[in-house]
C-alpha cells in the first residue's frame, strides 16, 4: 500500500465518523489515528523518544 491509498482510507473513515456520529467523534477518531501513527512510528524506530526527550528538557537543540 502507497501513502495516497493510505491518506484516501484514513480520510473515509473520518468521513464516514462525522457523517454517521458527529462532529466529537470525528476528533476522537482523528485523535486516535495519529496516536497509532506516533506508535508505529516509535516501534518502527523512525522517532527516537530519548532525542526528542532531550530536545524538550532544553538539553539538546534540534539545529
Amino acid at each position: 500500500m502507497n501513502a495516497s491509498v493510505i491518506g484516501a482510507a484514513a480520510a473515509a473513515v473520518l468521513a464516514l465518523t462525522w457523517v454517521a456520529l458527529g462532529f466529537w467523534a470525528f476528533l476522537l477518531v482523528a485523535l486516535a489515528m495519529l496516536l497509532g501513527a506516533v506508535a508505529g512510528r516509535i516501534i518502527d524506530g523512525r522517532i527516537d523518544v530519548r532525542a526528542l526527550a532531550e530536545v524538550f528538557r532544553g538539553r539538546r537543540s534540534s539545529s
